[in-house]
């Protein structure tokens, strides 16, 4: 692939993982030249960059990333892959240099890294970028003390069945998720989107040991997303906080967590309850098993039912939504007033008093 300089194909801007940095990576919000489109621009740390010419894990990442996203495109949950390649930037934030595009190559990505290595240029993936409205963590960690928000146990189900649908998929591909927490979650009351599948393994050993690495996956699914979802709690009992990036965190985050708390909600349904329990202790030996728990659960708020019901009930929560959001964009207006230089004493204390209740409403919000 022939070298060109990296601001002809990518125009990088702000870093959008600030609020949950990664270990190995850095991630900006960029411009595609090429494609006209915008994108995540995703860029191995330069302080995992090595001088004897052999890549570290950290590099090594990208390249299982890129494989198995491409296994899992055909899910509409996953994030889209565009381009993978190599830039010679050694800054954090890499707007100059040369880089090398493989697009969807896969096979020359790979053959390269050694070659690449050597020169001290580092991977990057080109994903799909996703709203950061819409990330789980973002939307539900608290900013103040006492606060603690949850989904709706109908969107927190729809959510739990698309993602239990996803690791179906994914080991049937003999593909393990394993990097559980909110911070890789996006969901904007319908539709669930899942990014970051640079820890996720292939496995290539026994069936057994298979096995072992699905009932771990599912475990991680229920104690790392569906425990908060439907709590708001950390299962680690604190507040939720973004997670520790490296691999050996990433296997050893939840190994000590075979029980969960439902005291502070203890709205929560009973039986649903009893089937997040069920992965807490690792007793389910495939996505179906879990699949089934939550579809019994499901049919209790009428997801069988013949009646207009739950229609009524999502109908709302598209309605909540909506007015969430046009609270948050009265609150942006507001504060673009406040800010204005012709504002005098009087409206500047009217717009203060008027945005300090606006904060009031979205802290008491319904849906996260």
């Amino acid at each position: 692939m022939p070298e060109t300089d990296l601001a002809t194909l990518y125009s990088l801007k702000n870093s959008i993982d600030t609020f949950a940095p990664g270990h190995y990576a850095r991630v900006f919000e960029a411009i595609d030249r090429h494609h006209d489109r915008r994108c995540a621009f995703k860029v191995m740390r330069a302080e995992h960059l090595t001088r004897d010419g052999q890549p570290r894990w950290e590099a090594t990442a990208f390249l299982n990333e890129a494989d198995l996203l491409t296994r899992m495109s055909v899910s509409p949950h996953i994030v889209r892959l565009y381009d993978c390649g190599y830039v010679s930037a050694e800054e954090e934030s890499p707007r100059s240099g040369y880089i090398v595009s493989f697009e969807q190559d896969l096979d020359g990505f790979k053959q390269a890294s050694m070659d690449y290595a050597a020169l001290r240029w580092r991977p990057y993936l080109s994903l799909e970028i996703l709203p950061r409205t819409q990330n789980l963590l973002d939307v539900m960690k608290p900013h103040d003390p006492g606060t603690r928000w949850r989904l709706p146990t109908e969107e927190g189900l729809d959510l739990a069945l698309q993602f239990a649908d996803v690791l179906l998929m994914a080991h049937r591909q003999r593909i393990i998720y394993l990097d559980h927490k909110l911070e890789h979650v996006y969901w904007d009351g319908t539709t669930l989107r899942i990014i970051d599948l640079n820890s996720s393994k292939l496995i290539t050993a026994s069936d057994g040991v298979l096995a072992g690495q699905i009932q771990t996956d599912l475990h991680n699914l229920c104690v790392g997303i569906l425990y908060p979802i439907f709590t708001g709690l950390s299962p680690q009992k604190g507040t939720l906080m973004p997670q520790p990036a490296d691999q050996s965190e990433v296997d050893a985050r939840y190994a000590e967590v075979n029980h969960l708390d439902f005291g502070s909600e203890p709205t929560l349904s009973v039986p649903l309850q009893a089937v997040l329990e069920q992965g807490a202790r690792r007793q389910f030996g495939n996505a179906d098993q879990l699949i089934a728990g939550l579809s019994k659960v499901a049919t209790m708020y009428g997801w069988d039912s013949t009646d207009n019901a739950r229609a009524q009930v999502r109908a709302g929560l598209r309605r909540l939504r909506a007015g969430q959001d046009a609270i948050r964009e009265a609150r942006d207006l507001l504060r673009e007033a406040a800010i204005a230089h012709e504002v005098n004493d009087d409206m500047d204390g009217e717009l203060r008093r008027l945005l300090a209740r606006i904060n009031d409403m979205l802290n008491c919000r319904v849906i996260p």
